[in-house]
């Protein structure tokens, strides 16, 4: 069963918070509103960081694997990056680039997201997530309502595996 938000509502308070900060800040972000992708990010930010960025994670990993579903290179990851950077420094003039491919390395596995987190701040890398997810979106033309749901879904999954 689903809330007035869209979201189900066997879902944890936090699961949901993120689900809908989430939303909010890729709306921004395809507006191309900084002002109003700025107050998406303070929101996701009041947020459990480390879940945020494990959602956040999750829909550019299954972004990029719908994009190259026969796999992915260097140079696909090279494009993602240019696009995006291109694109959003258009409106965000003080945009960090090296925060951009934090986000599409740390996705990945190839670094350690709460390491890049630390050395560019929360909200940059945030902020930079979301313009990743927004523009893979875009290149994909799909909504993110499953992809979101997906992440979130993979987290429980997980969670509730026990260790041996």
């Amino acid at each position: 069963m689903s809330r007035p938000d869209g979201w189900p509502s066997e879902w944890p308070t936090t699961a949901r918070q993120i689900a809908v900060a989430t939303d909010i800040a890729l709306t921004a972000a395809r507006a191309a509103s900084a002002d109003q992708l700025g107050e998406a990010v303070e929101e996701l930010i009041a947020l459990p960081f480390e879940q945020v960025t494990l959602v956040h994670a999750g829909v550019v990993r299954a972004l990029l694997e719908d994009l190259h579903p026969d796999g992915f290179s260097g140079d696909d990851i090279q494009d993602a990056l240019t696009r995006v950077a291109g694109a959003a420094l258009a409106w965000l003039p003080g945009l960090d680039v090296t925060a951009l491919a934090a986000v599409l390395t740390g996705s990945l596995g190839l670094t350690e997201m709460s390491d890049d987190a630390q050395r560019i701040g929360q909200a940059d890398y945030l902020r930079s997530a979301i313009l990743v997810i927004a523009d893979l979106l875009a290149t994909a033309d799909v909504p993110s309502i499953g992809y979101i749901r997906a992440a979130i879904g993979e987290i429980a999954r997980a969670e509730t595996v026990e260790m041996p």
